[in-house]
C-alpha cells in the first residue's frame, strides 16, 4: 500500500508589532500597527518611530496685523466751503439728527439763521460745539447783527487795526432786510452770479399771485396736493422741482425765501424762458 504523502503545516511567521504616531492637528496619538514580519527581520527589532511634526503657529506679527488701529476719538470739524448748507453737510458727513441737530450744536457759530453760513466757518460734526469762529462777512444782515458788531469794536478799538486785508469783509458784500423785498432782491444777485434771467417786477408780481408774500404758504386742494406733493412757498413750488432746479449756494429748505425763489427762476427760465414770461399758474 503506497505510503500516504504527510502533510505539512506552514509555520506561523512571528508578529511584530510597531507603533504609528497620527498626527491630530499637533498632538500625537499612539496608534498599533500589526505588520507581517519579512522573512529576514530582525525578531527583536526596535520599532520605528516617526518623528512628530509641530504644527506652526501664527506669528505675533500676523497678529497684530489683523487688528485694526484704534480710531481717533477728536472730534471731526468741518470747514464751510461755498455752495454748503447746513442741510447739504448734514446729508454728506453722515450728521444724526440731520441738518437741526447739527445747527443746535454749532448755534452759537452760526447765529439765529440756520440758513445763513458762510465759506470759513468751522462746523462741529461730532454734536459737541466747536470753538467759536467769527463770520468774515455776513450776506443778510439784521439790526441786532449790527449793533453786536458794533459793540465789539467800541470794546476792542484796535482791533480793527491789527487786522490785515486778506481778512476784512468785502467792499461788495450787501446786506438784505428780511422782508418780500429783501427776499428779492438777495435772490436777484444770486441769479445774476448764475446768469439765470428775471427781473424784480417779474418776481414779485408772480409771487403776489402765488403766495401773496407769505413764505409759509401751502397749496392743498390742487391736483399736486393729490398726488402727495403740494406747492409751498413764495412761489409754490412742489419738492421735485425745487431739488431738481435748486440753485447752489442757496438753503435746501423749500420754505427758505431766497432758496424758494432762486429755484422757481430757475424752473421758469427752463421752461418759459424768464420768470417775467409767468403770467399764471405754471
Amino acid at each position: 500500500m503506497p505510503a500516504h504523502g504527510k502533510h505539512r503545516r506552514p509555520k506561523r511567521r512571528p508578529l511584530s508589532r510597531s507603533i504609528a504616531l497620527a498626527s491630530t492637528g499637533g498632538a500625537a496619538l499612539a496608534l498599533p500597527l500589526v505588520a507581517t514580519a519579512g522573512a529576514h527581520a530582525a525578531p527583536n527589532a526596535a520599532p520605528a518611530v516617526a518623528p512628530i511634526q509641530k504644527t506652526a503657529f501664527t506669528s505675533p506679527a500676523k497678529i497684530a496685523e489683523s487688528v485694526p488701529a484704534a480710531g481717533n476719538s477728536a472730534a471731526k470739524i468741518y470747514t464751510v466751503v461755498g455752495g454748503d448748507s447746513l442741510s447739504v453737510i448734514a446729508h454728506e458727513q453722515g450728521v444724526r439728527g440731520g441738518w437741526k441737530a447739527l445747527y443746535q450744536a454749532n448755534r452759537k457759530a452760526v447765529g439765529d439763521n440756520p440758513s445763513l453760513i458762510h465759506p470759513g466757518l468751522e462746523l462741529s460734526l461730532s454734536g459737541k460745539p466747536a470753538a467759536a469762529k467769527k463770520q468774515k462777512s455776513s450776506a443778510r444782515t439784521t439790526s441786532t447783527d449790527r449793533a453786536d458788531r458794533s459793540q465789539e469794536r467800541s470794546a476792542a478799538p484796535g482791533a480793527a487795526a491789527t487786522k490785515t486785508p486778506a481778512k476784512a469783509a468785502p467792499a461788495a458784500a450787501k446786506s438784505y432786510t428780511n422782508d418780500l423785498d429783501g427776499w428779492i432782491r438777495e435772490s436777484l444777485d444770486v441769479l445774476q452770479k448764475y446768469g439765470i434771467p428775471g427781473s424784480y417786477e417779474g418776481i414779485h408780481r408772480n409771487i403776489m399771485r402765488e403766495s401773496s408774500g407769505n413764505p409759509q404758504a401751502i397749496n392743498l386742494w390742487d391736483s399736486n396736493a393729490v398726488k402727495g406733493t403740494p406747492s409751498k412757498g413764495l412761489l409754490q413750488v412742489i419738492e421735485p422741482t425745487f431739488l431738481a432746479y435748486h440753485v447752489p449756494g442757496t438753503s435746501m429748505d423749500l420754505f427758505d425765501p431766497v432758496a424758494n425763489i432762486t429755484a422757481a427762476c430757475n424752473y421758469a427760465a427752463d421752461r418759459y424762458g424768464s420768470i417775467d414770461n409767468v403770467n399764471g399758474p405754471y
